[in-house]
């Protein structure tokens, strides 16, 4: 256990008695993304004065998954500690504590802490939630359990999403030729612009020139409206519990779409192009890049059963999987 009275960490409690925090019979906040201060004082606001919290601090620098990506980066305890210190000494019957654990170890912590609720702040994990752990710990327990905002307002919301997009620009060099690894280098890079927490897909337009490739555009799935959107709204295939291949509830436009609109604004000719992507175009998608003139498609991970497959060779276009997969 740390030395603060109020700060705790899992791997002193995980094999003894949880009594020390079940006593408190605790409001969760799941180890979350950043957050702003802004933010978090509002969180304490709302469950504080219906008792005690416990702040789960990832002792990871990321959501796991999602390593090395600014939007996915989790909270610590700095930027927070001051309101936690001025809430433990104040007159407030209940108290903010910490909690420090590795992300893997979250389905236990819900599973053997007597919760009074569970929030759980968008945007902290991979896939959808109803697909994950600890969802099920949580309906098998039968803890009430909310998803909910990491941003104060819609501006702040919006803020972010501008503030990312200047500072995390995706320019990679286009006057210079590229392997078949480069390209997926730049699939991969692309794909990590994307706020979708559930899939983030990235897609390359190149021409052929040798053995080689040149760089036309590059494309990701972007949430619309704006990249935070579903982070403060809710994601909807996590609203409607959708399966992980659902093709109704979709918070983005999917990356092959902005490819093709990418390289419309920019006037670039599709033809004896290649679109390298990490996953295979969906059914909709195909269906579009069917009537383009994109010739060659690289992928890497399959999807609904290879429908893309059929249907782009049975429209002439050379489809085949990459061998970095």
């Amino acid at each position: 256990m740390k030395n603060d009275t109020y700060s705790y960490d899992w791997s002193d409690l995980a094999f003894g008695s949880k009594k020390v925090l079940n006593d408190l019979k605790p409001i969760f906040i799941a180890a979350p993304r950043e957050l702003s201060e802004d933010r978090f004082v509002s969180l304490v606001k709302q469950y504080l004065p219906n008792g005690n919290i416990v702040l789960g601090l990832a002792k990871e620098e990321y959501i796991e998954g999602f390593n090395g990506q600014p939007q996915f980066r989790t909270l610590q305890l700095k930027p927070v500690a001051r309101i936690i210190e001025k809430v433990n000494k104040s007159k407030s019957p209940h108290k903010v504590h910490t909690l420090h654990y590795l992300q893997r170890e979250q389905p236990f912590i819900l599973e053997k802490l007597k919760l009074t609720r569970a929030v759980f702040i968008n945007g902290s994990w991979q896939r959808s939630f109803h697909l994950t752990p600890s969802f099920y710990v949580l309906v098998n327990r039968r803890v009430p359990y909310e998803l909910v905002s990491p941003f104060v307002s819609e501006q702040e919301a919006k803020d972010y999403a501008l503030n990312f997009e200047k500072s995390n620009k995706l320019q990679p060099a286009q006057n210079q030729l590229y392997s078949l690894s480069d390209m997926f280098t730049l699939v991969e890079q692309a794909s990590k612009q994307s706020f979708d927490h559930t899939f983030q897909t990235g897609a390359v337009l190149g021409k052929k020139t040798g053995s080689k490739y040149s760089l036309l555009t590059a494309a990701y799935n972007k949430i619309v409206p704006y990249q935070t959107y579903a982070m403060h709204h809710g994601a909807l295939r996590e609203r409607h519990f959708s399966p992980p291949n659902d093709l109704n509830h979709y918070d983005t436009v999917h990356a092959e779409v902005r490819l093709i609109l990418k390289a419309q604004q920019q006037k670039l000719s599709l033809k004896n192009t290649t679109m390298f992507i990490n996953l295979m175009p969906c059914p909709t998608c195909a269906r579009m890049l069917a009537e383009s003139d994109i010739t060659h498609f690289v992928y890497q991970h399959d999807h609904s059963d290879g429908y893309a497959l059929k249907l782009l060779e049975a429209a002439g276009k050379k489809v085949e999987r990459s061998a970095l997969s």
